[in-house]
Parts: structure tokens; C-alpha cells; sequence
């Protein structure tokens, strides 16, 4: 059968410390048995040394120890009692040579018939000639990698190319369920290939792939693996394959379920087949190979479908029903052994269940859930955003008051006019951004709110753009009237330039890419009403011009700095000269906030465990209003002046007021007797 294969599965960044599942008694078990000293190495113990001992009786192989803190800990453990020969129930080892040390399977087959020629003539209907020497002997480390190259071999067979039926179907799931068992997971880590238990998940879909389903349904169930495979039509509804397995020695079962819509079905162009497995274990047998602190926390899927489907959904129950975990899709990459957040999409999450959306291709060939590890909960990062946002808000507003009170004062040049006209549009943006951002603050979190979260990101992503490119749009304002001349072009084109540049450029960004993003749900992070990061990296579309217009910027205070220190000597245009050095220095200021603010928001991005990160991203995002409010406005002689004048005015005006009210009072009119 042609298809693409896929896996999927719920997983935890951060092992939940509550979570009493297999998976942490597993982790505990490893720890136990890696760590546990021995004292077996003769020798005296020095810190990053090794040593190897022969297996005990009746087994083959040895153990090897590392040498920590001054005692001995096992690595590697290659101990056996299978081999080639002896795995059939009737052994021919009398025929052939004896099992050598660090022999594998397939390097008899070059001496002999291959492991699946004989398998096919000791047992050609269903493999079972294996099955009870497999079952019965010890799950020990070699015991393990000798199964696992067994059914590496049988699964790249050609053999079985042409078709697989229910009965090999069952003796190859018996032969790996023997080594999924959760009584050897922790015996997978002294394997000394590492690969090994992606090779066997690689391998069982690779044999599944070419089972053949023909009228019936086939459900084959064991304990820690279990396959069921239909057929699906455009004629169907929809088509829901459903697994429900005990993950721990407790009558709890875990539910998980694929999904495959009627919109997908319509394109499939003839009836076809659709395979799926389940494995309760193998999440933590895959733990090795995982990122860092990850934690599967439910069934683990694996999908075979016909080629034609471009999209499938599938529904977890979580192991442990914490809500103070969010959830991620990944997807295993089976290429390089490790979990990838670029595969599929969280669609929906609760803190019973969580359901992904994910796409299938070459690239990747596995699925899975994810839980982050990182999410600071902090209260201090809630109060300081919360109270610096409202401080923001507050003076922002105070600023845009102080700005219409001393309008007709301060811009009655046309420089003054434009520069009045970006440090208002400055603050009206970043009030309008910091007021989105609250709303979008109070939508984040499961996706209920999809089209308002959608909304409510792209004005954020919008406004705060606009920030900076009404920045941009000042600087390059200094600059072309220190390179050119400030009259040369009249005051109404600039002020359309300025505006295209301020709101016209950001509208085309957050357009974009909202329209590239959105319709594969990849512009809204899974935890929050913010730009994507792991899956689509639309974060960038914000990072990328608001950096780059900090470094432009920075360039043009730089400029400006040097033409004004040639043009105060001996010019004519001394007055012009200090307006733009007192506009260059609010640039230099404010520019550097800004972008410093950004910067340590890259910092939380990359080093998002770092609580100073998030503290100071917090502090200096949420009080940009007040930056804007101090060095944009207050520290403005022209401002100061016009606001004296307004208030010496007002003072002249309500004197004026009370000495007429009171001369009324003390002569009043008389009237006629």
C-alpha cells in the first residue's frame, strides 16, 4: 500500500510531578537502574573512566560502567539469550555454527538463507514459528536489539512487499508487544544503539504499511499495541478510528482517536485504506531521543493513508489532566530521531483532551502533542504588566491631551508641524496597540475565541508596527531635511508620505501575513493571542522590521550628529539647526527603548526559562507609554513654553474673571425708583 505515514501522540515538555502514569515510574526505574552503583569493576573507580564485565551465566555479552562520583554505573548492557539459531521453537543450532559476540542477524544472512527466508519455510502462513521463544525469554537490553533487528529485517523484506495479512499482521504485533511491555522500558536505555527504538517504531509501520484489508475491518489488540485498519470512501461522512488502552497497572484506559473528515475523503478517487496503530508505551520508550524534559502524555498514534489526503485531525485524552501545562503539536521525525513543533497545529485543547491538525509529507513521517515546559507563572510578570500597561495608557492619553493643548503653539513651522504630526501619531498608535493588547490578553488561552483571538492579534501585530514605522517615518524625516532641503517638496506630500509610511507599510506586513499564516492556522500561537513561533515563525514579521528599523534608526542619529556639528559652524541656519538636533536626540532616546525593548522580547523567544528576561521585557514594554510621555513630550523647551504660556493665560484669565465678578459686586446697577 502507497500512503504517508503518520504519527501522533500527546506529549509533555516538562515531566508533571503529579502525573503517576507509567511514564514517570519508568523514568524513576531508569534512574534507578542507571544510576544505582556496582561495585563488579575491579580497579579502582576514577571519575569518567570504564570498565566492562562478562553478562552472567547462561547469557551472552557484557555491561560496561562509567565511573561517577567514585562509583560504578552501568551504560551499556549487551546481555542475551536469543540468537539467530536459537529463536526458532526447534533449533537448528546443531547445524550451524555457534552464536558469535556482536553478531548481527543480518550478517548471517550473507553466509545463509536471510531470517525471513527461513521464517517464511519454517512458517510461510503467519511467523509464528518465532512467537514462543520470543515471548518467553528475559526482556533484557540484548534480548531487546536482537527483536528489534528481527523485525527490521522482516519489515524491509521484499517478501512482504506484495501484501501483508491479518495473521502475519498478529505474530509480528505479538513479537513487538514483547518488547513494548512497560516492564522493559527502562532496559531500552543500556541498548548501546540509541537508534534503536526509532527503529522499531520505523519498522512496524514500514510492515503495517503493506497489510491488506480487504472486506472487514481488522482490529488486532495486545496489551501495548494495537492496529486497526479500514477501508474509507468519498462516499462516507467522515471516518473516526477509535483506541482506548490502559497506559499504567491501573483499570484507567486512555482514549485517542483519528479523524478524517468528509472534505478530505471526497478527494480520495476510489475506495482505499486507511491504518492505525496505537502505542501506550512507546512515548516513553521514545523519551531518550525526545527534547529536552519531554513527557508523552497519552496514547501515541501512528497513521497510514492513502496519499490523496492532505489533512488529518487527532483527538488525545490526556494522562494527566493538569491545567497548568499547555499542550504543542509535534511531529516525530523519524529521519532525525526527534520531536518536531513544525508538523502539525493545535486546533483545540481543554484539560481533558487535546486535538491536532496535522499535514502530512515527506519530511515528516510521525505526529505527536507536546507540552511546554517553559510557561513562567508568575505573578510578579502579571502585576508588572497589568499596572505598567495602565501607567502606559495613562500617560499616553496625557500625552495626546498635552499635544491638542499646544497644537497651534509648537507648529507653526512646517518642521515643527511634521514633527509634532509623528510623535502624536507615535503615541496614538502605541495607546491603540496597548489597548489591543489587553483585549487579546483576555482572549488567549484554549482557542475558543478563534476569529476574535485572530482579530484581536492582527490589530496588536498592526498598531505596534505602525510604532515604529511612524519612528521610521520621523527619521527619515531629519534626514531629508538635513541632506536636501525642508521646503523643497510641499507640505502636503510629506504629510502623505508620512502617513504611507507609518500606517501603509504595516498594514501591507500584518496583511500578509495574516493571509499566508492564518489558513493553515499557523498565525496564532496555541497558548495565546500572539504571532506564531514554533510552527510558522510568523513572530518574525514583527521582529524583523521592528529590529531593522532600530538599526536604520541608530544610523540616521549617527548622520544627523555628524552634518549638524558642519552646519553650526558659521550658519546661517543656526535655529533650524538646533530644531534638528533637539529631534535627533528624541529619536536617540526613544529609538533604543523601544528596540531595547524588543530586543530582551527576542530574548524570552530563545531563553524563555529566564525569569530576568521576562521581568525586564515586562518593565520596558509596559511602561513605553510613560518613555514616550518623558522624553517625547515633557522634555520639550517648546512644549514647556507653550504649556507655561496656556497656564499663565489661564491664570490671567480667571484673575481677569474674579476682579470683574468683583467690581459687579461691590457697584451694582440700580434700578428705577
Amino acid at each position: 500500500m502507497t500512503g504517508v505515514l503518520l504519527l501522533c501522540g500527546l506529549v509533555f515538555l516538562l515531566p508533571t510531578e503529579s502525573c503517576r502514569t507509567l511514564y514517570q515510574a519508568a523514568s524513576r526505574s531508569k534512574e534507578k537502574v542507571s544510576s544505582g552503583p556496582s561495585a563488579v569493576c575491579d580497579g579502582v573507580c576514577v571519575d569518567s573512566s570504564h570498565c566492562s564485565q562478562p553478562c552472567p551465566p547462561d547469557t551472552q555479552g557484557n555491561m560496561g560502567f562509567l565511573c561517577r562520583q567514585k562509583q560504578w554505573h552501568k551504560t551499556t548492557d549487551t546481555c542475551r539469550t536469543l540468537n539467530t539459531f536459537n529463536i526458532f521453537e526447534d533449533t537448528e543450532a546443531n547445524s550451524v555454527q555457534p552464536f558469535k559476540e556482536n553478531v548481527k542477524i543480518h550478517e548471517y544472512a550473507a553466509k545463509q538463507e536471510t531470517i525471513t527466508e527461513k521464517l517464511l519455510r519454517r512458517c510461510p502462513k503467519d511467523l509464528s514459528c518465532v512467537l514462543r521463544k520470543i515471548q518467553e525469554s528475559p526482556r533484557m537490553p540484548g534480548n531487546i536489539a536482537v527483536i528489534v533487528d528481527l523485525l527490521h529485517n522482516i519489515s524491509t523484506s521484499v517478501a512482504f512487499r506484495g501484501g501483508v495479512d491479518k495473521a502475519k499482521m498478529q505474530s509480528y504485533s505479538a513479537m513487538a508487544n514483547h518488547i513494548l511491555n512497560s516492564k522493559s522500558i527502562s532496559n531500552w536505555t543500556f541498548i548501546p544503539d540509541q537508534n534503536s527504538s526509532n527503529v522499531l517504531l520505523h519498522s512496524v509501520n514500514s510492515f503495517a504499511r503493506n497489510l491488506l484489508v480487504k472486506k472487514h475491518p481488522i482490529d488486532i489488540l495486545d496489551a501495548f499495541i494495537h492496529t486497526l485498519g479500514t477501508t474509507i470512501s468519498g462516499e462516507n461522512n467522515g471516518k473516526n478510528l477509535t483506541f482506548s488502552m490502559r497506559v499504567n497497572d491501573t483499570d484507567h484506559n486512555v482514549t485517542g482517536r483519528v479523524m478524517i473528515s468528509r472534505d478530505e475523503l471526497q478527494k480520495l478517487p476510489s475506495p482505499s485504506q486507511v491504518v492505525s496503530i496505537a502505542f501506550p508505551t512507546l512515548g516513553a520508550i521514545l523519551e531518550a531521543s525526545l527534547l529536552e524534559n519531554n513527557t508523552v502524555n497519552g496514547l501515541v498514534l501512528s497513521v497510514i493513508l492513502p496519499k490523496e489526503l492532505q489533512m488529518i485531525s487527532l483527538s488525545f485524552e490526556k494522562i494527566s489532566k493538569s491545567e497548568e501545562r499547555r499542550t504543542q503539536c509535534v511531529g516525530w521525525h523519524s529521519l532525525e530521531s526527534r520531536w518536531d513543533r513544525q508538523a502539525c497545529m493545535m486546533i483545540q485543547e481543554n484539560s481533558q483532551h487535546a486535538v491536532c491538525k496535522c499535514r502530512p509529507s515527506n519530511l515528516f513521517t510521525s505526529f505527536s502533542i507536546l507540552m511546554s515546559p517553559h510557561i513562567l507563572e508568575s505573578p510578579i510578570l502579571t502585576y508588572i504588566t497589568y499596572i505598567g500597561l495602565g501607567i502606559s495608557i495613562c500617560s499616553l492619553i496625557l500625552c495626546l491631551s498635552i499635544e491638542a493643548l499646544v497644537w497651534s503653539q509648537v507648529t507653526k513651522t512646517e518642521i515643527s508641524y511634521l514633527r509634532h504630526l509623528c510623535i502624536a501619531n507615535v503615541a496614538a498608535t502605541l495607546l491603540m496597540a496597548d489597548v489591543w493588547f489587553v483585549v487579546a490578553s483576555f482572549l488567549s488561552g484554549p482557542v475558543a475565541h478563534h476569529n476574535a483571538c485572530v482579530a484581536a492579534t492582527f490589530f496588536v501585530h498592526f498598531f505596534y508596527l505602525a510604532v515604529f514605522f511612524w519612528m521610521l517615518a520621523k527619521a527619515l524625516l531629519i534626514l531629508y531635511g538635513i541632506l536636501i532641503v525642508f521646503h523643497t517638496l510641499p507640505k502636503s506630500v510629506l504629510v502623505a508620505s508620512l502617513f504611507s509610511v507609518g500606517y501603509g507599510c504595516p498594514l501591507i506586513i500584518a496583511v500578509i501575513t495574516v493571509a499566508v499564516t492564518e489558513p493553515g492556522k499557523g498565525y496564532l500561537r496555541p497558548e495565546a493571542c500572539w504571532l506564531n513561533w514554533d510552527m510558522t515563525k510568523a513572530l518574525l514579521a514583527f521582529v524583523v522590521p521592528a529590529l531593522a528599523i532600530v538599526v536604520v534608526n541608530l544610523i540616521t542619529v549617527t548622520l544627523v550628529i555628524v552634518k549638524t556639528q558642519r552646519a553650526a559652524i558659521g550658519s546661517s541656519m543656526f535655529h533650524e539647526v538646533r530644531a534638528i538636533v533637539r529631534i535627533s536626540k528624541n529619536i536617540a532616546i526613544l529609538t533604543p527603548l523601544l528596540g531595547l525593548t524588543w530586543g530582551f522580547g527576542i530574548a524570552t523567544v530563545v531563553n524563555d526559562r529566564s525569569l530576568t528576561f521576562h521581568i525586564i521585557f515586562s518593565l520596558l514594554n509596559a511602561f513605553q507609554g510613560f518613555f514616550i510621555l518623558v522624553f517625547g513630550t515633557i522634555l520639550d523647551p517648546k512644549i514647556r513654553e507653550a504649556l507655561k504660556g496656556r497656564i499663565t493665560s489661564a491664570k490671567w484669565i480667571s484673575r481677569m474673571s474674579e476682579n470683574v465678578s468683583s467690581d459687579f459686586s461691590c457697584h451694582p446697577t440700580k434700578g428705577p425708583s
